[in-house]
Parts: C-alpha cells; structure tokens; sequence
C-alpha cells in the first residue's frame, strides 16, 4: 500500500504553525479520547454543488439552524485558511456514548426567500461535508423527484405546464449518526439522511424541525487505523496503476540505456574520429570534420536572455526539493490524514528552502557572467510566488464575487504577503550570497570572449569573440521539433499517474498512495534526464551551439502535455459547469503545469551541462 501507519508528528505541526504566521488561539484541540457523556463536537464546514467540488460556500449560508451547543472556531492553521474550511459548530448535542432517537436539536421557519434558496440549492445537487473528531463526513442536502426511479409516473404533461417549478423537492430533516468507537476513542463514523420534507414552490412559510439520531456500537479496529475506511483502495491500487509503474520503469531502462549507447560508443567513436590526426589544432579549418566537436568555441556561450533563465533554473530546484520532501515526509507522516497539512507543510517548506532557489540562480547567473545580481535574486524570489498571486488573485477576485468560502480573507492574505517579504526574499538573498562567493570558479579551463563580459570560468574550451553560423539541417533536427517532441516520453512515463491525481484532487478522493507518487516522480526526473542528454547530443551533432535554452524547453514542454491532458479530463471526465469552477479548474491546473515546467526544466538542463562539460573536457585542445 506504500503508507506508514500512524499519526504525523504533532510536534512538528505546532512548529509549521509559528513558523507560518497562524492566528494566535487558545485552542481546545482534544487528543481523541473521551469520557463518557462528554461532548463530541459537530462542525460543519462548507456546501455546494456535487459536481463543482470546489465550489463551495459556508454551511449556514443556506437557511439552517444551529442547536443549543455552539462553539466558536477558528482556522487552526493557514492551509486551513487557505483551502476554505470554515467551521461552524452545528451545535448538535453528541454525548459520547450516549444513544439518541429522533431528538430534537433545533427548528427554523423560512420564508420565501429561503424556500427558494433551498429548493435551487437541493436542484443542483448540493451537498456539504462536516468533521467529527477529524474525520470527513459528508450528506446530501435534500432529494428532488428525479432522484427517483419512477417520479415521472405522477407528474402529467400538462401540471409540467402550468408550473415550470412543479418538479417536487425535498429537503431532509433528520441525521442519523452511526458511531464506531473503541474504548474510549472515536473509530468511524457513518451518516444517513431521512424525514423528507417538501419545499412547494411560491409557498409564503414553512416550519421545520431537525432532528438527530444516535448509535454507538463497539468495534476491534485500531485508532491508527481508522482512516483505512475512508481509503478507496479498489481504486488507487487498481492492476492498471501497478502495470503503470511497470511501464514507466521499462521505458527507464530503455532510455538509460540509450544514453549509454551515446556515451560509450557513439561518443567514444567520435572521440576516436577526432584524434585521428595526432595533434589536431581545434582553430584551424578542419575541411570536411563534423559534428559537435565543431561547435566547441560557441557551446559555453552566454545562452540569450540569460536572467531569467538563471531565474527559472533556481525556482525549478527549489520546487524540486520541495516535491521530495513533502511525499517522503507525507509518506513518513500520512499527512493526508490532518485538514490541511500537506498545504501548510508545502508553505512552511518553500520559503525555507528559498535559499537553494537563490544558491541555484545565483550560481548558474554567475557562470555565464551575469553582472545584474541583485535583480536576478528578486526575479528568482518572486517567479513562483507571482505566477500564484496573479492566478490566485483572479480566483480569489471570483471568489469574493461568488460570496464562495473559497474567498481568502484580507489578513490571511497579509499573512502570506508577509511570509514572503520576511522569509523568501531574505533567504533568496542569503542563497544568492553564497553561491556567488561559494567556491568560486578559478578559470583554470579557458577564457571567455572579450564580447560577452563573461567573467573567467572553468569551462573546458574558450568561448570563440564572433559566433559560429549554424548550417542547415534536417527538419527534425530543428529546436522546436525537437522541444516539441522531447516531452512526449516523460508525459508517458506519469500519464497514468496523473489521471489518479486528477481524479483524487477533483472528486474528493484521499490519495495517499505516496509511494507510487514517489516512484513516479523518481522515475520522471531519471527519464527527463537522459531525454534532455539524447536532445543535446543530436542538437550539438548537427552543429547547433543553442542547446541552453532546448535542453530546458524539451524537458519543461512536459508541462505542455499535462494541460493538454487537463483539457481533455474537463471535457471527458468531469460534469463541472459555471464560470467559478471552471476557472478554478484551469487557473490551479495552470499552476500545475507551470511547477513542472520549471521543475523538469531545471532536471533537463542540470543533466545536459553535465553531459556537455563530460564531453568536452575529454577531447584533446591545444
């Protein structure tokens, strides 16, 4: 199954806490155990459509009651915040252990108005989920007469007529709660619906009184394992997903071992091509020699727009790091199991590793010599947190608009404006210190071109003062085909992968097969890597020096792929509707799609100017 059972630290998540700018709160947060009669909480967290999962609202936007035992909450943590979960006690009375049988827990009268509001709400299938000892219950908010079979039989055509709002609809009045309990601990809890009843259209008034039942009955299963109901496994650990991480693996060996053919014999055959002549001099014409050794005065030139590639390479390491850490400790954790952990596991863990995003950039600006560091660091810091401002800032804008619990609230936002400025940028800064001071390079391989400002590095071969033509080549040797064509084996190697995800992140579904993601993500990382060395070499042998920017993008089009993908599971695989929940679905999926681009970007890259300095430094120069 790939999970470790058991609780994440709680040690560690009151740290996240502090370090991410919280609310301060005197909380009551229990540990799980209850003595008899005492008070199990009831919150209710948030409404809306069955088919537009994240468009919701708060539960008591509709017009509900609450009973007698309120108690007021507060977002325990920003990814709480951040995700919309705002709980409400529904002030239900639960004892624990104590058994209940129709009791009556509040009454509401609703006009018009509010028999409106539920009968549209009931209508487009709205249901709302709440938590119990922090387990996820959810319910349906009413039935209208086309849930049943045969509801038709009793509406004639010509009542249809009359009225266009005849379709009868019902909203339930009664919860009925099924507890499993283990000694003193809380094990499942289950929740059927009843007491129909009906909201006639135009009606002035209506009364209703809500109930509750509950059962208690004794089970053997343990606290640590109480989430494993919840847990489609059926699904997740399908033959399909096993055959897939077989498939991405298979096409591991055949890519590694291309790159080893390249290496040792393609590469080895050029060397022995070269050093043919005994003492060949590299600037003089070499008449009818070809291939990659010919581009050796162009190949370490400053590749264009040299800034912001420094700036999508320390982003992309950052982001990098930040996907293994959070599955590894999600994996150690089952992180999956607190509201929002994971989210404010991801914030507090990027802006500490702000600093790798410095050190990269700052490093890689500094090899080609780049002069403008100090806008490259604030380039570097605001690159990811940008993308999610301007995407983030729209929704939210939408949001707002749609009074959807979705809305961050102004201090939430203060809090993350705040992260950043405190955090992220000072880091980036302090990374971006260090790697231009870090072991600097000594220039010991060549001097750069007097042209390019290009400080001494220790590159294998000296960077020629006027650039080399490139000579006419076949079509699929040209950097958009190739680009275009790079991305297409590392999309296949998590095609799979990505449909579970989309399925569990846009159905509410628990992922937690974290090994598998981790697996993948490996497997990923190892196939952009020998994809990118392939690209290179073929770039390089039709003596075309511009393999900077290629190996990035022929990594980075991955990304491409995965929207592509997310276009098609829209349409194909989900029944979302309106303008809140489509942008919701393409402005995040965009977010998606550019953290890969910048992450198998970076992994592309590191990989081919690795190949590039190994190749390089192993021909003869005199």
């Amino acid at each position: 199954m790939w999970k470790r059972k058991g609780k994440g630290d709680k040690l560690v998540l009151l740290t996240l806490y502090f370090l991410t700018f919280f609310n301060f709160i005197s909380t009551d947060e229990h540990n799980h155990m209850y003595a008899e009669n005492e008070e199990v909480v009831v919150w209710m967290n948030t409404v809306g459509p069955l088919h537009n999962r994240q468009e919701t609202y708060p539960y008591f936007q509709l017009p509900f009651c609450q009973g007698p035992h309120i108690l007021q909450h507060h977002h325990e943590t920003l990814g709480e915040a951040l995700k919309g979960m705002d709980l409400e006690s529904s002030g239900i009375p639960i004892k624990f252990l104590e058994t209940q049988n129709h009791a009556t827990y509040c009454t509401k009268t609703l006009n018009a108005e509010d028999i409106d509001v539920l009968r549209y709400a009931i209508d487009n299938q709205y249901w709302y989920t709440m938590f119990i000892d922090d387990l996820p219950v959810s319910g349906i908010v009413g039935k209208s007469e086309d849930d049943n079979e045969n509801s038709n039989e009793s509406i004639t055509e010509e009542e249809q007529a009359k009225d266009p709002h005849f379709k009868p609809i019902y909203v339930y009045t009664h919860k009925s709660f099924t507890f499993e309990y283990n000694k003193n601990q809380i094990i499942s809890v289950s929740l059927q619906h009843a007491d129909p009843v009906e909201l006639v259209y135009n009606q002035r008034s209506l009364d209703l009184t809500f109930t509750y039942s509950v059962d208690w009955n004794p089970t053997d299963t343990a606290f640590e394992d109480r989430f494993d109901k919840l847990l489609e496994a059926d699904f997740f650990e399908h033959k399909v997903h096993w055959l897939s991480i077989f498939s991405s693996f298979m096409m591991v060996l055949f890519l590694t071992g291309l790159v080893s053919v390249i290496l040792l014999r393609t590469v080895k055959r050029d060397f022995t091509r070269y050093d043919r002549e005994e003492g060949l001099d590299f600037d003089r014409d070499l008449g009818d020699e070809y291939g990659w050794k010919q581009v050796h005065g162009d190949v370490f030139r400053q590749p264009p727009h040299l800034m912001l590639l420094s700036a999508l390479m320390g982003t992309g390491s950052q982001l990098v790091i930040l996907a293994i850490v959070i599955i590894l400790y999600t994996i150690l954790g089952d992180l999956y199991v607190e509201r929002a952990t994971i989210l404010t596991a991801t914030i507090f863990i990027y802006a500490v590793t702000s600093v790798v995003a410095g050190y990269t950039s700052s490093r890689y600006y500094a090899k080609y010599g780049g002069k403008d560091w100090i806008k490259t660091a604030i380039m570097t810091a605001g690159l990811w947190p940008g993308a999610v401002a301007i995407i983030g800032g729209f929704i939210n804008t939408l949001a707002i608009y749609y009074s959807s619990s979705r809305a961050i609230s102004f201090l939430n936002l203060l809090s993350m404006i705040a992260l950043w400025l405190f955090i992220c940028v000072p880091l980036t800064l302090l990374g971006t210190l260090i790697g231009r001071n870090w072991k600097k390079p000594s220039g010991s391989g060549g001097s750069s071109g007097g042209s390019n400002n290009q400080a001494a590095v220790d590159f294998p071969c000296r960077v020629n003062p006027i650039p080399r033509p490139i000579p006419e080549k076949m079509w699929y040797a040209e950097p958009l085909v190739i680009v275009a064509l790079g991305g297409i084996l590392p999309f296949g190697s998590i095609f799979i992968e990505i449909y579970f995800i989309f399925t569990s992140f846009w159905t509410y579904k628990i992922y937690y097969v974290y090994g598998f993601m981790f697996l993948v993500f490996s497997i990923l990382l190892i196939v952009c890597a020998c994809v990118a060395i392939v690209s290179t070499y073929f770039l390089l042998n039709s003596e075309d020096h511009r393999w900077h920017w290629v190996s990035f993008m022929t990594c980075a089009s991955t990304a491409a792929y995965i929207y592509l993908y997310s276009i098609y599971y829209y349409v194909a695989k989900t029944k979302m509707t309106g303008m809140f929940q489509t942008s919701f679905y393409f402005g995040y999926t965009a977010l998606l799609s550019f953290g890969m681009f910048c992450m198998l970007g970076y992994v592309g890259h590191t990989a081919a100017t690795k190949f590039v300095r190994k190749i390089y430094q192993n021909v003869k120069i005199d």
